[in-house]
């Protein structure tokens, strides 16, 4: 065994940024301007990431199963309703397609949501961006610190404050990420990831506080946004905390973006 594909599989993982939360019908469509647009950016499989992690790891898992550990050759959309409809089957509450677009399109990526196309479930529209340089760049500029995976019994939802006009924000800091990340403007992707954060507060406040978390996620955040361009988190309850910067980050690590052959 020389890669580390051969224990951990072939399908890729993905990165969710600014705009998380857009995905879920009951967030976008209390949107008073859709579309809202959140990114994914694809991963190389160059390591395993926590579970519970906000990295996709159960989507994922399913995908390993379903596809026998690689990503079948046919069309990505195709895929991800096959791969939402086999996760989704059953439950009463389904997970956002954001997990499966991420881990099956390469490169940048902003999806726009708007409740009126398909009930919300699946984007009216996706921007891909496949530019080798964006994705080095990016390479060189995301930091990612190790924090805590989300604990037993944790639920981000017992909460809700889904106000209109945080709605807005949280759809537009989706659009200002995606126009950092193509023009490579670290100083505008931090402050897109800091808005994130605060409109999850604002709308979800358990995202970052919860009787089960025992990590003070939210002096973490601060710590690292009043010294970096800007960070958030990759999950809500944790997982790993992305922070913007053109220079090192102690104790972080790097990552491989993934983008079309």
């Amino acid at each position: 065994m020389t890669e580390i594909t051969s224990i951990i599989g072939n399908i890729p993982y993905r990165m969710a940024f600014a705009g998380g939360w857009i995905d879920q019908p009951f967030v976008s469509r209390l949107n008073p301007t859709p579309p809202g647009s959140m990114v994914v950016v694809g991963l190389q499989p160059t390591m395993r990431f926590m579970e519970r992690a906000g990295m996709a790891t159960g989507t994922r898992d399913v995908a390993m199963k379903v596809w026998n550990g690689r990503l079948p050759d046919r069309a990505p959309m195709l895929l991800v309703k096959e791969l939402y409809a086999t996760e989704n089957a059953g439950k009463k509450d389904p997970s956002g397609s954001q997990d499966m677009i991420g881990l099956i399109y390469p490169g940048v990526n902003r999806l726009d949501y708007d409740f009126h196309h398909d009930g919300g479930y699946f984007p009216a529209h996706i921007e891909s961006n496949n530019d080798p340089a964006v994705a080095r760049w990016i390479e060189r500029v995301i930091h990612m610190i190790p924090v805590a995976p989300r604990p037993t019994g944790y639920d981000p939802l017992g909460e809700k404050h889904l106000d209109t006009k945080w709605v807005r924000r949280l759809g537009q800091s989706g659009k200002d990420c995606y126009n950092a990340l193509v023009t490579c403007d670290a100083k505008a992707l931090g402050a897109s990831m800091n808005e994130c954060m605060e409109c999850w507060e604002a709308l979800l406040p358990q995202t970052v506080r919860h009787s089960t978390i025992t990590v003070d996620l939210k002096g973490l955040l601060k710590f690292y946004q009043s010294r970096y361009a800007g960070a958030m988190y990759s999950g809500c309850g944790g997982g790993y905390l992305y922070v913007v910067s053109e220079d090192p980050v102690p104790g972080a690590f790097k990552v491989n973006v993934r983008i079309a052959e």
